[in-house]
């Protein structure tokens, strides 16, 4: 049976969501991001991008650029509101699908051909989805992901688009290499030295020499390039977790102590969303007290995976569930409400130089180990049970 893979965008999702809610930011060139003096452009309206801005720009430079443009302090409560109402449509009516970000989603409707037409479908779906929440949407429909992600691209803004089986590698060859998902600055660099700057060449370049130069990677890039991808749709599901926990030698009641390990907890999961390119949206931190009583308390927090922000909340959540104030036997944080994504959903409550130190410290301990380095409130405290912090069902 042929594959119908459908590829959703939620285009400029963030300056989207504000036009809902202020509808005077309608064509007009929208920056969303941090508003202090080291912001950065967290998202772009199509209006500003034709000024050169782009999302990851110091927002000073973004002003520079466009002083006439609207700057907007992103929420980041709101937009991942706007995103659950989203995939609550997509739930109600896709057989199977992926989120693969806050605005990003992968459906797999192989076989609906027989029952509605999957073109057909895909458009009520797309008309549904901007009915009901008032989002421009555009979406493309082929035979596998990395084409209907390229697709999708190439129907914004707000727009749709069919790559029927055969046509793939066609549709593929005009295009600029850096528009197949996996080419990242380095790669593209190291095929713009080889006289590769549109798909086309990288199609007709011997597959053994992409193997020679850049690997396993090297196939799968010449496969992509044309059209060729069996990557599955991975089924969306809200229980994904990551989670660690600590059962004391000897129980005890030293709220200092609780803290700083419940803090090395958080910092440490944090670093492996960060890792696995994953964001989360509900902290839960356990108790569990030294006759067995057993405590939880959670909290849905906007998408994130930065330290400073989980540690807040693992600690806000501490603070409200030790009430016996008697011996603790064990302590745990989880996070769970996983999506694909990074450092973008942070970017309109961080400065560059916070991201940056975050990417510092996590190219540390990549190198040297989890443990290589951590913040003041952290030292000394060591979380003796060892192994993976990740459970459940994420995957690498």
């Amino acid at each position: 049976m042929d594959r119908s893979i459908v590829h959703i965008d939620l285009d400029t999702f963030f300056v989207s969501v504000e036009r809902l809610l202020d509808a005077r930011l309608n064509n007009r060139p929208v920056l969303v991001g941090g508003t202090g003096g080291r912001g950065v452009v967290a998202a772009c309206s199509y209006e500003s991008r034709t000024y050169g801005i782009y999302s990851g720009m110091p927002m000073r430079m973004a002003q520079r650029l466009c002083p006439e443009a609207v700057i907007i302090r992103g929420d980041g409560g709101t937009y991942s509101k706007y995103s659950q109402m989203v995939t609550h449509i997509i739930k109600e009516e896709a057989p199977l699908y992926e989120k693969s970000s806050i605005d990003e989603f992968y459906i797999d409707a192989s076989g609906m051909d027989r029952f509605f037409g999957t073109w057909k479908w895909a458009r009520e779906l797309r008309e549904k989805i901007i009915r009901e929440t008032g989002l421009p949407v555009s979406f493309a429909l082929s035979t596998n992901k990395t084409v209907a992600k390229v697709g999708t691209g190439e129907a914004k803004p707000n727009n749709c688009i069919n790559i029927p089986k055969g046509h793939e590698k066609g549709f593929l060859a005009p295009l600029p290499v850096k528009k197949i998902p996996m080419v990242g600055d380095k790669s593209y660099k190291i095929l713009v030295s080889m006289g590769i700057k549109y798909v086309k060449t990288l199609q007709q370049m011997p597959i053994e020499l992409m193997e020679s130069i850049m690997g396993k990677n090297g196939i799968v890039l010449w496969k992509k390039a044309r059209g060729i991808d069996n990557t599955p749709v991975e089924p969306y599901s809200e229980r994904k977790s990551v989670s660690s926990s600590i059962t004391f030698d000897k129980d005890t009641t030293d709220i200092r102590q609780l803290k700083n390990i419940l803090t090395a907890m958080a910092e440490k999961l944090a670093y492996q969303l960060r890792k696995k390119q994953k964001l989360t949206s509900v902290v839960t931190v356990t108790i569990r007290y030294s006759d067995f009583d057993t405590r939880t308390r959670q909290q849905r927090i906007p998408y994130t995976s930065l330290d400073h922000t989980l540690k807040e909340t693992v600690c806000d959540l501490f603070e409200r569930l030790y009430e016996r104030r008697v011996l603790v036997r064990l302590v745990g944080v989880r996070y769970s409400g996983l999506i694909s994504g990074n450092y973008q959903m942070n970017l309109f409550e961080d400065t560059a130089e916070m991201i940056g130190l975050y990417q510092a410290m996590d190219n540390i301990r990549n190198r040297f180990g989890s443990s290589a380095i951590k913040t003041v409130s952290t030292m000394g405290t060591r979380l003796r049970n060892g192994g993976s912090p990740f459970h459940g069902n994420l995957k690498p």
